[in-house]
């Protein structure tokens, strides 16, 4: 029977070890906000990336208190401020342990990536800000719909510069026409956006709370230069 129990005993240390790894490698998978210098978000990027980052000097975490108040730290701050962290927030080594980040800055890095606007229905709907671009007049989505100024049947594209967002009577009383033919017009040429959507971040996963005053300023809103 001893050796059964000796074996129990190892059989529940192995699992208990096979548990807290694979609690690491969740935690150090965990996603990561990346701001440049300039505090907008820019990326994710993993929190074991995060750790090499600000250890190497070249980003630094972002905390934030009940006012609101965003604070940077180094590696050696953001340890000492871990001490009293939750155990589930925390990775731990021989020595010390650390909370994991929910945003960091880049100390350097002050550009934002290049990256076309994807031509999607609700891009089409926030360029011409949910506006009928033969009336003008502001409708709710569902009374939108999308119109190819150059009809598909007479060598009409699908891109920027020839779908608009139009009302359902202008869509109607345009039919399967040219404007012109229709005698009506555009309120604007329809061009490529100029903006830029919330640089290479999906939302597949949980938004952290401190995300959200950085996605709130960078959704939509980032101009590009000409």
């Amino acid at each position: 029977m001893v050796p059964s129990r000796k074996f129990t005993r190892k059989s529940a240390k192995d699992g208990h070890n096979a548990a807290y790894h694979r609690d690491l490698h969740t935690l150090l998978n965990s996603q990561v906000l990346v701001l440049n210098r300039l505090w907008q978000a820019v990326n994710i990027c993993s929190a074991r990336r995060a750790f090499s980052l600000v250890y190497a000097g070249h980003a630094q975490i972002v905390s934030s208190d009940e006012a609101n108040n965003f604070m940077a730290h180094d590696f050696e701050s953001w340890r000492d401020l871990s001490a009293d962290a939750p155990d589930h927030e925390v990775v731990t080594t021989i020595s010390f342990k650390i909370r994991i980040p929910r945003v960091i800055v880049l100390l350097v890095f002050d550009r934002l990536p290049k990256k076309e606007v994807k031509f999607t229905r609700h891009n089409v709907f926030e360029r011409d800000k949910n506006t009928c671009q033969y009336c003008g007049h502001l409708f709710d989505r569902s009374e939108l719909n999308l119109d190819h100024v150059v009809p598909r049947d007479q060598g009409g594209t699908t891109t920027w510069e020839n779908v608009v967002c139009s009302c359902i009577a202008c869509n109607t009383r345009k039919g399967n026409r040219l404007p012109s033919e229709a005698h009506m017009s555009l309120i604007r040429k329809p061009k490529r956006p100029k903006w830029r959507p919330f640089v290479q971040i999906t939302f597949s996963a949980p938004q952290h709370d401190l995300w959200k005053h950085f996605v709130d300023l960078a959704y939509w809103n980032v101009e590009l230069s000409d």
